[in-house]
């Protein structure tokens, strides 16, 4: 791969949208509806949601957002992969561009919620490599034996 250029997103590409849709219908095959708590696109437009699209050229590589919880916190969501970039080191650098960009923000802990399934092993793999550690439910989440609940300090 090239260089990987990461830009907010507007959620006006037609790439980004059905990568996002690829995204949630992910989540409902390998979690019961109840578990799912992947954005739609009319959530995705949150004014204290920010997303990210990267991209090599006119190639969507991958995606991910941030969400304030608070003056102090955030949650990661929406990250996704595009399938034929997948173990491309894409998603390791949407996360270090927005724990940089948490951190710039002046956020002091980052949340995320992930799935306990298989498909999900490497995604959390992924989060501990970066020093997320699991955690109890946050913000609106509650217990839920099909959720992974992760932070990290900043």
């Amino acid at each position: 791969m090239h260089a990987i250029t990461i830009k907010m997103d507007d959620l006006g590409s037609a790439d980004t949208i059905a990568l996002l849709e690829a995204h949630r219908q992910s989540m409902f095959e390998h979690s019961p509806p109840h578990s799912v708590h992947a954005l739609d696109l009319q959530d995705l437009h949150d004014p204290d949601l920010t997303i990210w699209s990267a991209w090599e050229g006119e190639t969507l590589l991958g995606c991910g957002a941030l969400k304030q919880i608070s003056g102090t916190q955030a949650e990661l969501k929406s990250m996704r992969t595009a399938a034929a970039y997948l173990r491309k080191g894409v998603a390791a650098r949407m996360l270090e561009y927005i724990i940089a960009v948490a951190r710039t923000r002046g956020y002091t802990q980052l949340f995320l919620e992930t799935g306990t399934a298989a498909a999900f092993a490497p995604a959390r793999a992924l989060y501990e490599r970066y020093g997320f550690a699991n955690c109890s439910p946050f913000a609106n989440y509650v217990e839920d034996p099909h959720s992974v609940f992760m932070t990290m300090t900043l």
